[in-house]
């Protein structure tokens, strides 16, 4: 029992990525045939921009939460330089609290909106499909963009560890691989003299 939770856990944890990539594969797909089928058939495909519109706002919400998860959205630090180093943490916690708080408001006013006041016969021009469907990744993504951040900040500041985001790992890494080829070229030249 606690190995199925842990793997259902594990696979919980990169649920937004997988979306994304399948989100990714299928629009990008859909574009390709609509562009093959006007090129060499004179034929257009009526439902394929439509629908590949509604799985590209939908891979952006899944996009954000993965983004969320992984620490890795955009932020103004430079100030931080200037301030001593146990403030920062905590400047970033309150900015993350901030954002929950946004994002919890919109969830409600989203939620409101496609449960309420979306009228349930309003549908999609070409696909016909209600657009309450559309529309539910309003609720759904500012929830998961939440609990992403709610998570961050669990493993952050609870249980102590570092999350560092991707582009800051690849930056450092490649700062260290510069340093170590310059020792390398500086040790080449002393052996040289």
């Amino acid at each position: 029992m606690g190995k199925k939770f842990r793997n259902f856990y594990i696979f919980m944890d990169k649920l937004e990525g997988y979306v994304c990539r399948a989100l990714l594969a299928v629009f990008v797909t859909i574009l390709f045939a609509q562009i093959i089928s006007r090129q060499f058939f004179g034929h257009s495909l009526a439902w394929s921009e439509e629908l590949s519109v509604y799985l590209f706002v939908w891979f952006v919400y899944f996009g954000a939460a993965h983004a969320a998860r992984l620490n890795a959205h955009n932020r103004v630090t430079f100030q931080y330089k200037l301030m001593p180093a146990w403030l920062p943490p905590k400047l970033e916690f309150i900015t993350d609290m901030v954002w929950v708080a946004f994002n919890s408001y919109f969830v409600y006013l989203s939620y409101d909106f496609v449960f309420n006041k979306m009228n349930l016969f309003w549908k999609s021009q070409t696909l016909g499909i209600p657009m309450k469907y559309i529309y539910i990744i309003l609720p759904l993504g500012f929830t998961l963009i939440t609990l992403r951040v709610l998570q961050v900040n669990y493993f952050k500041f609870i249980k102590g560890e570092e999350i560092i985001d991707p582009d800051s790992q690849e930056m450092g890494s490649l700062v260290n691989q510069a340093v170590e080829t310059d020792t390398e070229e500086k040790s080449v030249d002393l052996g040289k003299k």
